[in-house]
C-alpha cells in the first residue's frame, strides 16, 4: 500500500464533531511531516493542517485554527484530525498526504458534510 486510506467522514450538523483517520504505509510515510487537505465542490484542494514526524510541531489553516486538532500515532502509522465546532463551509472531501504533498500519493479521501 502506497496511498493512504482516509476514513471517519460523514454527515454532521453545524457545531458537531468528527474524527478523521488516515492509515498509511509506515515504510512510505516514515519520517515525513504529514498533512490533511480538503477539496470542496468547485474549488481547489487546500491545506488544512500538518504535523511533523515527532508530533511536537503542528500548523493549521486560519480557517480551522482553534477548531481542528491534528495528531499522529507513529506506532500505528496513523494520522488523525479531530474536527470540532464544524461549520457548513467545512464541507469537503478530506485527504491526507505528506506535507508538502507527494503527487502520486493521494488517496480516495473521506467525505465530510456539515448540514442541518
Amino acid at each position: 500500500q502506497v496511498q493512504p486510506v482516509e476514513s471517519g467522514g460523514g454527515l454532521v450538523q453545524p457545531g458537531g464533531s468528527l474524527r478523521l483517520s488516515c492509515a498509511t504505509s509506515g515504510r512510505t510515510f516514515m519520517g515525513y511531516t504529514m498533512g490533511w487537505f480538503r477539496q470542496a465542490p468547485g474549488k481547489e484542494r487546500e491545506f488544512v493542517a500538518a504535523i511533523n514526524w515527532s508530533g511536537g510541531g503542528t500548523t493549521y489553516a486560519d480557517s480551522v485554527k482553534g477548531r481542528f486538532t491534528i495528531s499522529r500515532d507513529n506506532a500505528q502509522n496513523t494520522v488523525y484530525l479531530q474536527m470540532d465546532v464544524l461549520k457548513p463551509e467545512d464541507t469537503a472531501v478530506y485527504y491526507c498526504n505528506t506535507h508538502p504533498p507527494i503527487r502520486d500519493r493521494w488517496g480516495q479521501g473521506t467525505q465530510v458534510t456539515v448540514s442541518s
